[in-house]
């Protein structure tokens, strides 16, 4: 019965494996064989050799049946000898054990002692090298690779990239181990640096920890180093702009690995996994918990409209979206070319995939036809107009994109009865000062009126600046500085808070998931981060110096423009979620829809008309959340219900 599920594990294995399984047993029975008689020769101090012989097999054969029954039990067939651990070698030191225990059984079964004098000897001596030569014999491979450690000639070193590796944990020896891979001998490893003392002065695998962070610069120079590899996953966004300042002071080749959101488990590849430094990894931020199940919940099963797909927050949301095998998915785009790109991606890497659906989401008879025909039950509504400068110059467009809009698809959501419906908001939506913050904040009115008035789920997802967004602030300093400069920048205090496309996708989805009669979800972002020193770390990443090689202009606030953002305002009352990085707007009052509908309708008459500063001052007023008066010096306040 012991065995049985191991015996029944080794019944179901192919051919081949068996002759892998059968050539490991047979070694490892040769290997007891050989302690058997090292154990017997020691024990009985010079005997014969045919003495020795015969008493070999007598108690060979007991403890050869023994030991297969052992090796089958404990599965010592299944080790992978690369990744040898303290549990392998314990469960090796188990079977030794039984082996020495059985044959002192043998001894007093047969009534034949080996040595009479001393007669645990045999036993204990049977047991030390029986564990000894099966452990060697699995530490075979990590002795080969081993070899790499050793001195080579000066001839071998000639094309090797002398290397330090920063961050001495875990990821650290990864790293180092699979630089010390057959075929990786373009790689020498000259050195760790970590910060943590306990680690400093230390050694791994033989190679020293030569000193902390700030030791970089004098380290790359006296070891000659060309490369250094960056292996802190969990690092923040701080100690990577530290790190990185200090790299920027080597003439090293700076490679990291991701952030441990992205870090993969201990048996992957890792030295594919390192990359050039990105922008990315200097504002990394704490990985946000979300709760899969909950978001599976929404999305599994169920049919899906995404709206934008084709832009950089839409396309991940397909992409996420679709790893959660929805019952349909719909990709509603009015962009043809960034519509085909994501339905081609997602055809050939996922699973699942959608229907790309090519339509404006101002054209009302078309965009219902498409809920006539895919009837979905969760609806993102990420299609918008987001460049300020661009829309204070065309505000009667980011009215009918952003505000009209989120109101043709909230209503058509509601009269194909959808239980959820998510409104992809932004920063820019607190106290607007600009045109697209203004259509953003009252889009985020109308939901909240509509959630109050109407069955079904809504809810509203507000967060800051997107790392690598079509058109965002890091892909046009990127070109500034392939095009040799100069960067330019609107004020040296001009601060921002960034996310990833990828967390602010899953935000999304997890509020989804939480949202009911309207709240607002705002992610803790931490600390915003001022752009003139985001640009200054882009220089020294490519290897220029800020203000020698590349000109930083200073151009002035462009219209619309503050200087720093907001996340709530000062009358929302903003409580804590569920989750620690989520906090909500609670939608306490919502405005009258009816009234609101009015409102709407007049603000659509006048960009049909062309009024555009009539359609500006009656949108700020609307964002605003004031209406005034035609009579001087009286205004009414913006009237609300209680949702």
């Amino acid at each position: 019965m012991i065995a049985r599920d191991a015996l029944d594990g080794l019944k179901r294995r192919p051919a081949s494996t068996w002759v892998a399984v059968l050539s490991v047993l047979s070694v490892d029975l040769v290997l007891v064989w050989a302690s058997l008689i090292l154990g017997l020769a020691l024990a009985q101090g010079a005997p014969s050799i045919s003495g020795l012989a015969q008493t070999a097999v007598l108690y060979g054969v007991p403890i050869s049946g023994v030991a297969c029954f052992m090796f089958v039990w404990r599965r010592l067939y299944r080790i992978n000898n690369r990744f040898l651990g303290v549990y392998d070698v314990l469960n090796i030191a188990f079977v030794a054990a039984a082996l020495g225990t059985s044959l002192r059984v043998v001894e007093i079964a047969f009534n034949a002692p080996i040595s009479a004098a001393t007669p645990w000897v045999p036993a204990i001596l049977l047991g030390f090298f029986s564990a000894t030569l099966l452990t060697i014999a699995r530490l075979y491979p990590r002795l080969v690779e081993a070899r790499h450690l050793m001195p080579i000639s000066a001839q071998a070193t000639q094309g090797v990239r002398r290397t330090l590796i920063v961050g001495a944990g875990d990821a650290g020896e990864a790293v180092f181990r699979e630089i010390m891979r057959p075929g990786e001998s373009r790689y020498k490893v000259v050195g760790f640096v970590d910060d943590d003392p306990a680690k400093q002065r230390s050694t791994i695998h033989g190679v020293p920890v030569c000193g902390g962070i700030d030791d970089l610069p004098e380290l790359a120079s006296r070891l000659s180093v060309s490369e250094i590899m960056i292996a802190i996953p969990t690092a923040s966004g701080p100690e990577m702009r530290r790190i990185s300042q200090q790299c920027m002071q080597t003439t090293a080749r700076v490679r990291t690995l991701p952030s441990i959101s992205s870090f993969v488990n201990g048996n992957a590849r890792v030295l594919p996994m390192l990359r050039e430094m990105s922008v990315e990894d200097l504002v990394r931020r704490e990985m946000l918990e979300t709760d899969s199940t909950q978001i599976a919940s929404l999305i599994t099963g169920k049919r899906v409209l995404i709206t934008g797909a084709g832009g950089s927050i839409g396309s991940e949301l397909s992409r996420q979206v679709s790893r959660l095998v929805p019952s349909s998915l719909v990709l509603l785009g009015r962009g043809e070319n960034s519509i085909f790109e994501i339905d081609h991606e997602l055809r050939s890497t996922q699973a699942f995939h959608g229907t790309p659906v090519i339509c404006d989401v101002r054209n009302t008879r078309n965009l219902g036809s498409v809920f006539d025909r895919h009837s979905p039950e969760v609806v993102i509504h990420a299609a918008a107009h987001k460049h300020v400068p661009l829309m204070e110059s065309a505000p009667i467009e980011a009215i009918e994109n952003n505000v009209f809009g989120t109101l043709n698809a909230v209503d058509e959501a509601v009269r194909a009865g959808s239980q959820h419906f998510i409104l992809v908001s932004t920063d820019k939506a607190v106290n607007p000062q600009n045109v697209m913050g203004a259509t953003k904040r009252l889009a985020e009115i109308i939901i909240a009126s509509v959630a109050s008035e109407f069955s079904g789920s809504y809810s509203i997802v507000r967060f800051g600046n997107v790392l690598g967004s079509r058109g965002s602030l890091v892909p046009i300093l990127r070109k500034q500085i392939l095009r040799g400069g100069p960067l330019t920048i609107t004020h040296p205090d001009m601060e921002r808070f960034f996310m990833t496309i990828p967390e602010a996708a899953q935000l999304i989805l997890q509020a989804g998931s939480m949202g009911d009669r309207g709240e607002i979800f705002i992610l803790d972002m931490g600390d915003p981060i001022k752009i003139i020193d985001l640009a200054e770390d882009m220089v020294r990443m490519h290897g220029l110096v800020p203000g020698q090689d590349i000109e930083i202009k200073i151009t002035g606030i462009r219209p619309g423009e503050k200087l720093r953002e907001e996340l709530s305002a000062t009358d929302e009352n903003l409580v804590a979620s569920e989750h620690e990085k989520i906090g909500i707007v609670k939608n306490g009052q919502a405005v009258d829809w009816r009234w609101l509908q009015d409102e709407l309708t007049h603000l659509k008459s006048l960009c049909h008309e062309g009024m555009e500063e009539e359609a500006r001052e009656l949108l700020m007023e609307l964002a605003w959340g004031r209406i005034k008066s035609t009579i001087p010096a009286i205004g009414t306040e913006l009237r609300v219900a209680q949702g």
